[in-house]
């Protein structure tokens, strides 16, 4: 089976409560990396619930890139203070930010990139689509995903995290939400560049 330091294991490894581990590992018959990964689902099933939960409290973070020519401002919202103080919600923060000065998003999710930039990469795919000689029910097809393409990848939500891109930063600030218990937002940030408007 397993022991108490198993549990103690468990619960600095994944954040989750001494009776959530504890469970865990009986459903899991002790095996470690099955309960963290039992936990984990738990987690974020857990965030999903809480995402309406007001976020008046939060920090904003910053990063600048050397030599100095770039740099982010990031707002990150949560439920208290208390866990805006941690050192985690601050990482949270960090790496957030060093990912937008990295891949340059348009917007925190899919409803905030501008009406015009969706309507230009739609002309531009209509035409990229139509010189491609298919039908125009394929054409439709076509423009459709690669506008839906296009969204997903300036919108941070969406966008493969840097440092493990077979996470989104939306399945990262899932996690993070997961492991203090509290609801957990990017609120807005802005990306500064030398030369750019």
């Amino acid at each position: 089976m397993f022991t108490a330091r198993d549990v103690q294991s468990l619960r600095q490894r994944t954040g989750a409560g001494m009776m959530e581990c504890k469970r865990a590992l009986e459903e899991s018959d002790g095996d470690m990396d099955k309960a963290a990964e039992t936990l984990r689902v738990k987690g974020i099933a857990k965030a999903d619930k809480r995402s309406g939960k007001q976020t008046s409290e939060g920090t904003v973070t910053s990063y600048i890139h050397p030599p100095g020519r770039l740099g982010v401002l990031v707002e990150i919202n949560c439920e208290t203070d208390f866990v805006a103080r941690t050192d985690d919600f601050k990482q949270l923060g960090r790496d957030i930010a060093m990912h937008i000065a990295s891949a340059a998003p348009v917007a925190v999710d899919m409803d905030g990139v501008p009406v015009e930039r969706i309507a230009s990469e739609r002309r531009i795919a209509e035409e990229q689509a139509k010189a491609s000689g298919k039908p125009d029910n394929i054409v439709q097809r076509m423009v459709e995903g690669k506008v839906d393409a296009f969204l997903k990848d300036v919108s941070l939500m969406n966008q493969p995290w840097i440092r493990e891109p077979k996470k989104t930063i939306g399945d990262l600030v899932k996690e993070a939400s997961a492991k203090v218990g509290e609801n957990i937002q990017v609120r807005r940030f802005v990306r500064f560049q030398m030369g750019e408007e």
